[in-house]
């Protein structure tokens, strides 16, 4: 008999139009070559995706990310499989809107039993501050700012650099210049950030910097199944990222990691979790504790590194589990790699001993790999053209500045104040997050490390994409506080897999 039941078909959704998410292909690959018929509901065009031998068919993505539109363009879709299909949604906007729509897709797709709007909850990043608070697991320490002011005033208190996030990065517009996170170099910086909250489509937060190091960026994949045991999966350790310091996963290994194993399965058992979940933890070099960055209610990209010793890995664990079938223990394969060949082309050619696995190329899909050749070559080469450009505008501007002589800046220029005329500090301070109960909390001093590998995170003025009784602190003047812990040294920014491939 086979692993899987490949009378039932399945449903990859991706509602993000990155081509170069290698996370949809691994979804892809591992349900085919399980023998399960595979249709792909994403912006395939220019993706080296639709070219795998696993796609049994391609569809046109929703226009966007509302919950009518997804359920509207997944009842289509559904009607040509004319079954039931168990439905993987590769991206937090699909994931929530899956989940919010779960009632009007039961009788066409097959889904975990979340409770109510846990996914949209655990992605948010402000909601995150407070579930860590009420579950006491590590979490930076985190502002919310209700103004401009309110901003500085903030990052003041955290001490420079600090960290800068969209609480809801899936409705940063897209072809924007706004990140998910950004590194906050000034007071400044970030007033100029919290002006384009309307813009982000959500709430600014200001984070404790951690910095990154050896040995610091981990990351934790599994199931929940639906008596809520973790299954499948494991801790992985980033040893490498694009881009560096910061980015997403290029090279990850399967290593063993007790704590955060039981970091996750107390998340997932005070939250009543159910379905795959891919968290991001950095440890803190003073404290040793592993901070809690992001909370992905789906497959992390680089989730088929935990493929195990019973060919089970999250998605497989997630189709076994909807179909009725027991998902096995589990064989864990310690030491396997998974690496991202446009991210790391020369560990993708080193040996590795105790296995491997690319994100592309493959002996039994080869096309992708191929493929993605092609496509990445003209993707750096259109963005190296971008930023020449930028760069030789920016050069002539700053001739025409010089030749126009002093003072003839206006007064929304560069030397303004962009904090000027958006009215007082509210007497409440930073907007409040559910669940978090004000106090007063000690300054938090500077960080003492430089965050100079973070290069692609220094642009001014650009952006970044719970439950009763949580702990928390106030700000300045009565700001809002999120914290799980009483770190005193800086703290923390990471690869954020859903925003860094935006």
């Amino acid at each position: 008999m086979p692993l899987l039941d490949t009378r039932v078909p399945a449903v990859v959704l991706r509602i993000d139009r990155n081509p170069f998410h290698h996370g949809t292909l691994g979804a892809v690959r591992s349900l085919g070559r399980a023998g399960v018929e595979v249709h792909v509901v994403a912006d395939t065009a220019g993706s080296p995706v639709h070219r795998s031998r696993f796609v049994h068919r391609a569809h046109t993505p929703p226009p966007d990310a509302s919950p009518d539109a997804v359920r509207a363009v997944l009842q289509q879709v559904a009607g040509r499989i004319g079954r039931p299909a168990v439905l993987v949604p590769m991206d937090d906007a699909s994931a929530i809107a899956a989940a919010r729509t779960r009632d009007g897709l039961a009788a066409s797709y097959l889904l975990p039993e979340l409770p109510g709007a846990l996914a949209e909850r655990v992605a948010d990043k402000a909601e995150l501050a407070a579930v860590c608070a009420a579950t006491d697991v590590p979490h930076p320490l985190t502002f919310i700012p209700d103004s401009a002011a309110r901003a500085a005033a903030d990052v003041r208190r955290l001490g420079l650099p600090a960290v800068a996030k969209w609480s809801r990065p899936w409705l940063l517009p897209a072809g924007g210049d706004l990140r998910s996170t950004v590194l906050v170099r000034s007071e400044r910086q970030a007033r100029e950030l919290y002006l384009r909250t309307e813009e982000a489509g959500s709430r600014l937060l200001l984070q404790a910097y951690l910095p990154p190091g050896q040995d610091r960026d981990w990351f934790f994949h599994g199931y929940a199944d639906r008596s809520g045991a973790v299954r499948a999966g494991g801790p992985g350790r980033k040893q490498s990222a694009w881009p560096r310091g910061a980015g997403l996963t290029a090279v990850g290994r399967w290593t063993p990691n007790p704590q955060l194993r039981e970091l996750t399965e107390r998340l997932v058992g005070e939250l009543g979790y159910r379905g795959v979940l891919d968290l991001d933890f950095r440890r803190c070099g003073v404290t040793g504790r592993y901070h809690l960055l992001d909370f992905n209610p789906r497959p992390g990209a680089q989730f088929r590194l935990f493929e195990d010793g019973a060919g089970v890995d999250v998605v497989r664990a997630l189709h076994l589990d909807l179909t009725g079938r027991p998902v096995p223990d589990a064989l864990p394969r310690s030491g396997r790699e998974f690496v991202v060949e446009n991210y790391a082309p020369l560990a993708a050619l080193r040996a590795a001993p105790t296995g491997r696995e690319l994100a592309w190329y493959a002996p039994d899909d080869r096309m992708p790999g191929w493929a993605m050749c092609g496509l990445w070559s003209r993707h750096v080469s259109r963005r190296l053209g971008q930023r020449l450009r930028a760069t030789a505008a920016g050069a002539a501007g700053l001739r025409r500045a010089a030749a126009a002589g002093p003072g003839a800046t206006s007064a929304t220029g560069p030397g303004a104040d962009p904090a000027a005329g958006s009215g007082t500090d509210s007497a409440a301070g930073s907007a409040a997050v559910p669940g978090v109960r004000p106090s007063s909390g000690p300054p938090v001093p500077t960080p003492g490390s430089s965050p100079s590998s973070l290069p692609f995170l220094h642009s001014p003025g650009s952006g970044t994409s719970g439950p009763s009784g949580s702990a928390g602190t106030s700000g300045p003047s009565g700001s809002a506080v999120v914290s799980a812990s009483s770190v005193s040294s800086g703290t923390s920014v990471t690869d954020n897999e859903k925003a860094s491939s935006r």
